[in-house]
């Protein structure tokens, strides 16, 4: 073990892995405040499922002559979305929480809101603005969990790849109606 001086000696590493077996994941090197990332997770996973259901109003109500390239967009991304929302409650249950999906204040834990716009063109500038709201939300939440959760962080920037992506594709179609 001399040659790798970075890693704690071993039998340490599995002392404290005997210790307090009852955190699941949660190990001695668990430096982040426990109850904060599940509170920033939860309101992550209330973003999530707001941007779930605004995509699907926007898939099912999209209309005129771009309608079926945005629908197809709006159906993607609700999916996607949804699977953020899956990774994020299962991380939460990871840390030992519980993921929040009770619709009673879910607007007032999301950071996104649910606007439905009337246009396709408003519901494409909606679902940009609150991708934009998404992006720098989750920027700082991944650079709060820094080194203290890097689990929590990598899921976050996963996330907030897809979120980039998502607004990308949003300029993109708006974009697009703006040539017409």
């Amino acid at each position: 073990m001399a040659d790798q001086p970075f890693l704690t000696d071993i039998q340490t590493i599995r002392q404290r892995a005997r210790e307090h077996i009852e955190r699941g994941a949660v190990t001695e090197g668990y430096t982040a405040d426990r109850e904060n990332v599940i509170q920033l997770l939860n309101e992550a996973l209330a973003t999530e499922i707001v941007c779930t259901l605004r995509y699907k109003r926007h898939y099912y109500m999209a209309d005129g002559l771009s309608a079926n390239i945005a629908a197809n967009e709006f159906l993607e991304h609700a999916q996607q979305e949804q699977q953020h929302a899956d990774w994020l409650a299962e991380r939460i249950v990871q840390l030992g929480g519980a993921p929040n999906f009770s619709p009673e204040g879910l607007l007032t834990r999301a950071h996104a809101e649910y606007i439905e716009g009337d246009s396709l063109r408003e519901m494409i500038k909606e679902d940009l603005i609150a991708e934009r709201i998404a992006i720098d939300s989750y920027r700082e939440i991944a650079t709060y969990l820094g080194d203290k959760d890097p689990t929590s962080r990598r899921i976050m920037e996963d996330i907030l790849a897809q979120e980039e992506e998502h607004a990308d594709d949003m300029a993109g179609l708006l974009e697009g109606l703006d040539n017409r």
